[in-house]
């Protein structure tokens, strides 16, 4: 039994060291470090890469500015920056920057915000021609009455009636001013935060220049808008030959209109005009005497209110680019500076302040690629040893 079990434990050893044999290695041969080897292979390139990222890092960040010279160039390219940005989506209808913000395609917005003011203005209660139709123009007529010739027109009672409705739309066009001066000011102060996102000490400067500039050229084009309604309040002229053309196309119709009113022996409730369509006119046969002048009233005033309106929007479009481009060429810059030159603004210098957070990841960063070439360094160190001994 203990003979077998002698044979049992030599055979073991004998198939242990075979086993040890495979992986000890011949002291004739030379050394080669395959562990060390693939270090080298694995380890090096990532810290390359590493550093390279952290460099990258680095380089993104501002760049810390030591005299005011620096600071004035960076402040001047900021403002470039800026301004080209707002040409690009405000004048040129370019979205190059904000391709999927549909907010920011500015051309388009405002197009679409003008169609908007054009409708309102066509669909409000003052662009409604069956509303009381001929009653204004004969209450106006009744009042205006002097001792003169016969149906002569008086030109006061068109006014009135002319400044009447201009006082009843005057809210919407003031209204869009306002609304439009809100949007282009969303659209500044977005594109000059991008802009100054890395200047934390132009953050709050850029931001109360732009609010004061959209609270003047808003101021300017208010005060411009109610310089144009008074105008249109205060005369009646166009030199547009379509006032004409409408108002002898709406004439041609009195002569059947009045007809069907005074002398159709059926007495109709209603009748058709061709562009208005069924009009109640059991009212108007009171007033037989001046049917005559206060039809051809209302279709002066017809014609001419489509002139009116076609002159504030087109007046303001033209007004909305002038003032873009001035704020965008002119303006712009002269108010963030003098923002910026103002005892809160700090002055030019304060661009060479660092904010906290920049200087604490600059600080990292910094450190992290000294570490890094430390560790290279010892990496290189560790396969001089290795390759050609102590």
């Amino acid at each position: 039994m203990k003979k077998k079990s002698s044979s049992s434990s030599q055979a073991q050893y004998e198939e242990e060291s075979s086993s040890l044999a495979l992986v000890q290695i011949d002291p004739s041969e030379p050394i080669n470090a395959p562990i060390v080897s693939s270090y080298n292979d694995r380890i090096r390139p990532l810290l390359d890469a590493v550093d390279k990222l952290r460099s990258l890092m680095l380089h993104k960040l501002p760049k810390h500015m030591s005299s005011v010279a620096e600071a004035m160039t960076a402040f001047m390219r900021i403002i470039g920056f800026v301004k080209e940005s707002l040409r690009k989506i405000l004048l040129r209808g370019e979205f190059d920057e904000y391709p999927n913000n549909k907010r920011m395609h500015c051309t388009a917005r405002l197009v679409e915000m003008l169609n908007q003011y054009n409708d309102e203005l066509h669909n409000c209660t003052e662009s409604d021609h069956m509303r009381d139709f001929l009653m204004d123009e004969i209450r106006n007529l009744e009042e205006a009455k002097e001792i003169s010739l016969p149906n002569f027109l008086p030109r006061g009672s068109f006014l009135t009636i002319l400044q009447g409705k201009v006082n009843g739309i005057s809210s919407i066009p003031l209204g869009f001013v306002d609304k439009l001066w809100d949007y282009v000011g969303e659209v500044l102060i977005t594109v000059f935060m991008y802009h100054v996102e890395d200047y934390y000490q132009l953050q709050l400067s850029a931001k109360r220049a732009g609010h004061n500039l959209i609270a003047k050229m808003k101021e300017r084009s208010l005060n411009w808008m109610m310089e144009v309604v008074d105008m249109e309040k205060l005369t009646d002229y166009t030199c547009n030959p379509d006032f004409l053309t409408e108002w002898n196309k709406l004439m041609l119709q009195k002569d059947g209109f009045i007809h069907s009113i005074l002398h159709d022996e059926k007495r109709p409730f209603k009748v058709n005009l061709d562009g208005f369509g069924e009009i109640e006119v059991e009212h108007l046969r009171k007033y037989p005497h001046l049917l005559h002048q206060a039809f051809d009233l209302k279709m002066r005033m017809i014609a001419y209110w489509k002139i009116v309106l076609r002159r504030l929007v087109d007046s303001m479009a033209l007004h909305l680019q002038h003032s873009v481009f001035n704020l965008v060429n002119k303006d712009l810059e002269i108010e963030i500076v003098t923002e910026l030159m103002t005892p809160h603004g700090g002055g030019i210098e304060r661009l060479m302040e660092e904010s906290p957070s920049v200087a604490t990841k600059r600080s990292k960063l910094t450190g992290s690629l000294k570490k890094l070439q430390e560790c290279k360094g010892v990496l290189a160190n560790i396969m001089d040893t290795v390759a050609y001994g102590d």
